[in-house]
């Protein structure tokens, strides 16, 4: 891939670097999502400056096996980026990956600053909860150190060799773990291109677009007062999206008093726009709700609500934009007016 950055454009972009094994079967993936500008293989979280395949994969240097991904924040998330991680790997193996066997083969996301540290962590919780694996997540999260690009010849193998890559995916038992564990999920929601419809923006775009208190509550994870927000005694119809991306989350048809003074709702009106993540503040575990596509944080789901769910989606008015039934057809949400309809 190695596309030519744009030394004025790539102070926009972002660095993330992950481990899973052997680099040449983590190159790929990255590669094909929308947003990823280059993928670069390496060694990482050593003591050994300027390390030598031979020395890496003997295993003496302290260096994993990895790969660092130069991504556009404005087209891809971090979170999709861990998302897509997850889908190449084998998380609970705590010795390497499939027949690669050694510290230099053991998977760690490697975040570059205090945001990729806490989005891992949730992603990783997250993944724990979900019930796919009978043991524990092995993967570490460690704080980015100096990487170290791999020799010419290990960069884009896949392209320069892909007969023998196809031969070693084949017989690595990677593909095979993958799909016993994925199943067709590995193909859709998580590891497909964005939807271009609904994007994230920019840190620039973001102060642009966004007033202090919508940016404290989406890219903070701040919380706005109780009843004295926009939305907690909204009885309108309509449906409520995402403040920065404006992809669809609840509609007012699912909305209740909870008495809390904030937004709630039963249900989510487009699951797919959703990702909910284990949250520890406060010393209080808590299942934290964030948008799919934005990464903005939206509030809490509880187990507390009302029937058919028993849920309570209570929301910050802050992270929401809400569209009147009569402006859905104008504001390109057509498709949701049937649900107001009797």
């Amino acid at each position: 891939m190695h596309s030519q950055i744009d030394s004025q454009a790539q102070t926009t972009f972002e660095k993330a670097t992950f481990a899973g094994g052997c680099f040449w079967c983590m190159e790929h993936p990255f590669e094909k999502l929308e947003g990823v500008m280059d993928v670069i293989s390496g060694y990482t979280g050593g003591h050994k400056d300027d390390p030598t395949y031979e020395e890496v994969s003997g295993g003496q240097t302290g260096h994993l096996e990895a790969v660092q991904i130069t991504f556009d924040p404005s087209k891809i998330t971090y979170l999709q980026l861990l998302e897509a991680f997850w889908r190449q790997i084998d998380p609970t193996d705590p010795f390497g990956q499939f027949v690669d066997k050694g510290t230099q083969y053991k998977t760690a996301i490697f975040y570059h600053n205090q945001e990729q540290k806490t989005l891992a962590e949730k992603s990783k919780a997250s993944l724990e909860r979900s019930g796919k694996y009978k043991v524990s997540i092995a993967t570490d999260i460690i704080k980015a150190s100096k990487f170290f690009n791999a020799e010419d010849y290990h960069q884009d193998y896949h392209k320069k060799n892909p007969i023998r890559y196809k031969q070693y995916r084949s017989s690595s038992g990677r593909d095979p773990y993958l799909k016993k564990i994925w199943g067709d999920d590995i193909k859709t929601k998580n590891v497909n291109l964005p939807d271009k419809k609904y994007k994230a923006l920019s840190e620039k775009a973001l102060k642009e677009k966004l007033t202090p208190l919508q940016y404290k509550v989406t890219q903070e994870d701040g919380t706005e007062r109780s009843f004295n927000n926009e939305y907690w005694n909204n009885k309108n119809q309509g449906i409520y999206v995402d403040i920065v991306s404006g992809e669809p989350l609840f509609a007012s048809t699912d909305k209740y008093d909870s008495k809390t003074g904030w937004p709630s709702f039963t249900k989510v009106l487009e699951p797919e726009n959703i990702v909910e993540v284990e949250d520890r503040s406060f010393f209080a575990k808590r299942t934290e709700v964030r948008s799919k596509h934005a990464n903005s944080h939206l509030g809490h789901v509880f187990p507390d609500g009302l029937e058919p769910t028993g849920l309570r989606y209570c929301m910050n008015s802050a992270a929401l934009r809400f569209i009147p039934k009569e402006d859905l057809e104008k504001e390109g949400y057509g498709e949701y007016i049937k649900i107001f309809k009797t």
